[in-house]
């Protein structure tokens, strides 16, 4: 059986709310049309706005209204009882207390139409009289029920009408009585919704105004109690729970489906079978909610409409719902823009709300003057004043405190003056104090640095143009001049950072490689130094292989950038004055530009060794990445860097992430160690079977950088050598 999904209605506090609102707007036009021209748009006192109508040619299928006359005032019923209609059966009936045996006389079945009470538009529903569902004894052992059902649609085909689940719930009315929510027959198994018991007749415990279970309960309407996905019939069911006893104390038990707050409870309706059905000689409110049911939805944005679409009127728009009862069919309903009212189902139909002759709903200050326009209204401030009237921040320009201030203004614009003159020599004093001591006028006779002014880097340090943060800093991409840097700010407050930074700044200054990242200048005059690289587009090899930034790399691109980081790690470990240690190679450490070589960066614990500092305990770094006989002695060799580069290179041909439990790493280790290949490991978009070869080569040269005995592990100059072969042969 198809089921559509659960229509979804608003909550009825804020229903309640937009029902007032649109109450007080539909004042402002009495004239407005709510339907085609030439249409009926009432019946008696019922207002039949379009797509509903009362002939044809003035409403859409499923929506024809009949007027009768018959009454006065006329009344307004849906059309097509074969479609939209309450059947009534009437029969006696048998029983006994433990239920185990019923017998029934012939039904008397008739059919009625069902009555509109009210059309909304802009809510997308109806409301119509319910039936009342009654049993009533006649004796001791035999009572009268009177099954009542309110159907909507056919089987099948789909409806535009079904019951509002957040607007009506069920009601149960008895002595002893269940009551169900999906059939109308007292044999049914359907569940019990809620049940209604006076404990040894005590009809005193029943309350007026209480559904609480005595003489009266209520239930929600729930979708899982229709057949057919949205509520599209009502048939509520009494089941007595002792037959018997309803002669002797409770001589009528109802059901009903009905709205909230449309049933208010009394206990004079426990008796006989004139006292309720007399309150409500119509049958009970009960919310419908409705919407436009065919072949389609509502059409995407730029898509041309349907033939048919049913939102016509300018300044509207569609909405997709879920009323109807066959499982294929789609619906939607029409709705006014904000700050426009009326019906969105005619042309020029949604007209511009006047809000300023409903203070009420659209504010505006009384120092404000209120203006129409259209999809809203302005609130400008009177003259003399400034604000924002729809905030009440309506004040005087000038009010007697600004004119005090004004007047003493003049009097203390002197020492203003005076007192910024001074804090500009003091910060142009401050500024030279800084510039000295992170070591300016040494790093002036360098000349490869270039020193940047205050003035021309601390723009760029704006949030929007952050890049980047690690364990030392944040990074920000600008543009100084016509080229594109990326600028490091040091973290404020990190006890480290000045020695970091004058021996950053010695160290690369020095360093003149393809495979690492340049550094091109820095800025002194700030209390935190400045660092100025070179940018490059494609970011890090992190981003690439796990970010938001992640791209398709084939094999050649990924053995280019393991053999271009080998070469950069290479040249730090053996051809530079000082041995450079990085001590924390990583993929977010190598950096891509836009032709993807690869560049290292961030020597971020190479700046604590730099001057013969070996061992250490304060270095900060990714331990994920990090040599674990580094970790035990504290003591950081080029080793440490080739442990790393190996973690690295698993993550190159594989994809995956490390993380501290060294997952990754063990993996590739232990097919290592049992002779298998890793072939599953490898990443699918590489491992083809012509590739699987140098694959495996490289898992096994990863795996040489990480064995736990430092002096097994080959030197960086070995792996970028074995490398650069690699790759030289795959590209001849």
């Amino acid at each position: 059986m198809r089921t559509p999904s659960r229509s979804r209605p608003l909550p009825t506090i804020l229903l309640l709310i937009l029902a007032g609102a649109a109450s007080v707007i539909a004042e402002q036009d009495e004239q407005q049309p709510v339907t085609h021209p030439g249409c009926p748009d009432k019946c008696g006192n019922i207002s039949i706005p379009f797509p509903f109508g009362l002939m044809p040619g003035c409403f859409r299928e499923g929506f024809e209204v009949t007027c009768d006359h018959t009454f006065d005032p006329p009344r307004a019923f849906l059309a097509d009882r074969d479609t939209n209609r309450i059947t009534v059966t009437e029969h006696d009936e048998s029983a006994v207390p433990d239920d185990s045996y019923r017998s029934y006389s012939y039904p008397n079945t008739s059919y009625c139409p069902i009555e509109l009470m009210d059309v909304s538009v802009d809510r997308s529903q109806a409301r119509v009289y319910g039936p009342i569902t009654s049993g009533c004894s006649t004796n001791s052992t035999t009572y009268k029920l009177k099954d009542q059902v309110m159907m909507l649609g056919r089987l099948t085909s789909a409806g535009p009408f079904a019951v509002s689940e957040a607007l009506n719930v069920v009601i149960g009315v008895g002595w002893r009585v269940g009551v169900t929510a999906g059939s109308s027959y007292t044999t049914s198994s359907t569940a019990v919704a809620c049940r209604s018991e006076l404990p040894a007749g005590r009809l005193e415990d029943a309350r007026n105004g209480s559904c609480a279970g005595r003489g009266c309960c209520e239930a929600a309407l729930r979708q899982e109690n229709s057949y057919y996905g949205p509520v599209t019939n009502v048939a509520p069911g009494l089941r007595l729970e002792d037959s018997n006893a309803l002669w002797k104390t409770n001589p009528c038990s109802y059901a009903m489906v009905v709205e909230k707050s449309g049933y208010n409870f009394s206990t004079l309706d426990l008796y006989g079978d004139k006292v309720l059905p007399g309150r409500f000689p119509k049958g009970v409110p009960v919310v419908l909610d409705f919407a436009i049911v065919g072949d389609a939805a509502c059409p995407e944005k730029g898509r041309r409409p349907p033939p048919d679409y049913a939102c016509v009127s300018n300044n509207s728009y569609c909405v997709n719902a879920t009323v109807g009862q066959s499982g294929y069919a789609l619906s939607y309903v029409c709705k006014c823009a904000e700050h426009y009212e009326g019906n969105p189902y005619i042309a020029n139909g949604c007209q511009d709300i006047d809000e300023c002759k409903f203070p009420d709903l659209y504010y505006c200050s009384t120092n404000g003057i209120c203006k129409n326009r259209l999809g809203g209204y302005d609130c400008p401030c009177k003259p003399g004043m400034k604000g924002d009237g729809k905030l009440g921040h309506c004040a005087e320009k000038f009010p007697l405190v600004a004119k005090v201030i004004v007047g003493t203004t003049g009097c203390i614009f002197i020492i203003v003056v005076i007192s910024l003159i001074f804090l500009l020599r003091k910060e142009k004093r401050k500024t030279r104090e800084f510039y000295e001591k992170n070591g300016g006028p040494t790093l002036e006779k360098a000349k490869i640095i270039k020193l940047f002014k205050r003035e021309e880097l601390v723009p760029i340090l704006k949030s929007s143009n952050r890049i980047g943060k690690g364990g030392f800093g944040e990074v920000y991409k600008g543009n100084i001049g016509n080229e594109l840097v990326a600028v490091k700010k040091p973290i404020k407050g990190n006890l480290l950072e000045k020695e970091q930074f004058a021996n950053e700044v010695i160290i690369q200054s020095q360093v003149i490689h393809k495979n690492i990242i340049r550094l091109i200048g820095c800025c002194l005059e700030v209390d935190t130094p400045l660092l100025v690289y070179e940018f490059l587009s494609n970011g890090s090899l992190d981003d690439i292989l796990h970010g938001d930034g992640k791209k398709p790399l084939n094999l050649d691109i990924r053995l280019s950038i393991a053999s271009e980081s080998a070469d950069g790690l290479a040249y730090m470990h053996s051809q530079t004055n000082t041995i450079i240690l990085h001590g924390d190679v990583k993929p977010a450490n190598i950096l891509l530009d836009d032709k993807f070589v690869a560049k290292i960066s961030d020597f971020g614990i190479s700046r604590l060794i730099a001057r013969e500092k070996q061992h250490t305990r304060y270095v900060i770094g990714d331990t994920s990445y990090m040599d674990p006989v580094y970790l035990q002695s504290g003591l950081l060799t080029e080793k440490s860097d080739v442990y790393s580069f190996g973690v690295v290179l698993l993550e190159l041909i594989s994809r995956k992430k490390t993380f501290d439990d060294n997952s990754l790493v063990n993996v590739f280790i232990e097919a290592h160690r049992r002779g298998e290949r890793a072939t599953e490991l490898f990443d699918n978009e590489i491992a083809v079977a012509e590739d699987l070869e140098l694959l495996q080569n490289l898992a096994g040269m990863a795996v040489e950088c990480l064995n736990l005995d430092v002096d097994q592990r080959p030197a960086m100059t070995d792996i970028a050598h074995r490398l650069l072969i690699m790759n030289q042969s795959r590209n001849s």
